[in-house]
């Protein structure tokens, strides 16, 4: 598969790049950003953290946002940042114009309905096609974590317990850790998805949680002056559901903080390490 670079920036003496590739599963062009820490230059093959963005976000808020690659560079991790949804005058987004569903809100599953079933596949390409893009391409090991925030978050929750054995390692800031009772997954889901919601408990991480077969340890940050924290985050069933399922959860609730990146880079290296100290054994 062709990929064509579209940026470069050194970081910390590693690398930002961006890529622009076809692809198959979203039928459609899509953008990553990679950071390669510098240690990928030395010939050392280097575990992988996924990271999913919420809504309307692309790859770059992460990357020019977060403050990650310094202490990237100093453990050894690659980041890849996939774009938040497929993108293109053929992709078909909120028929209303809406913000927070279609494009730059692909909630990170399958879509079964139309006109949205072609291209909103995001469940694949960040579980499949991506990784065996980067495997391909890049200097990494078989090691992969995987994190995101708010809808990104329930992405990467949903990612990790529908694939066990994928990923070595999980966390999330301010996920949608119950999108089948909020707002916005309700909207999302019953598009996507259809209007018969048991079909909607397999992209739910609370009821994922119920039936999971590989208790991987979740870290998750959650600041408590966020203004969507009890309408469309809902922490509390998510600690509920893995403590009803036996499931490892650290769930901080942050005094003070909100759902901003200011939140995300205050609390990153925790993420960076719990991730890297899975990863690395």
């Amino acid at each position: 598969m062709t990929l064509e670079n579209i940026s470069c920036q050194k970081s910390f003496g590693g690398w930002h790049k961006r890529y622009r590739h076809h692809s198959s599963t979203l039928s459609c062009d899509m953008v990553f950003a990679v950071y390669l820490p510098p240690q990928a230059e030395q010939g050392a093959k280097l575990p992988v953290l996924y990271w999913l963005s919420g809504l309307t976000c692309t790859d770059e808020n992460f990357m020019q946002k977060a403050g990650a690659q310094r202490l990237a560079a100093e453990l050894g991790l690659i980041i890849v940042a996939p774009d938040t949804s497929p993108r293109g005058d053929d992709v078909p987004g909120d028929p209303d114009g809406a913000w927070d569903f279609g494009k730059g809100a692909g909630f990170y599953l399958n879509a079964t309905q139309e006109p949205w079933a072609r291209h909103y596949r995001m469940h694949d390409y960040v579980v499949q096609e991506l990784p065996a893009l980067i495997e391909a391409n890049f200097p990494v090991s078989d090691k992969r974590g995987i994190s995101g925030h708010s809808m990104g978050g329930h992405g990467a929750l949903v990612c990790a317990l529908r694939n066990p054995g994928r990923y070595q390692s999980l966390s999330a800031f301010s996920p949608i850790s119950n999108p089948m009772s909020c707002p916005w997954g309700e909207k999302a889901f019953s598009r996507f998805l259809g209007e018969e919601r048991s079909r909607w408990r397999e992209w739910d991480a609370c009821a994922l949680l119920a039936e999971a077969r590989e208790k991987l340890p979740i870290l998750v940050d959650q600041g408590d002056r966020d203004d969507f924290l009890e309408g469309q985050l809902k922490p509390e069933a998510l600690q509920s559901a893995a403590q009803a399922a036996g499931h490892p959860l650290t769930l901080r609730l942050q005094p003070g903080y909100d759902h901003s990146y200011y939140f995300i880079a205050s609390f990153i290296d925790d993420h960076l390490r719990h991730h890297a100290e899975a990863l690395r054994g």
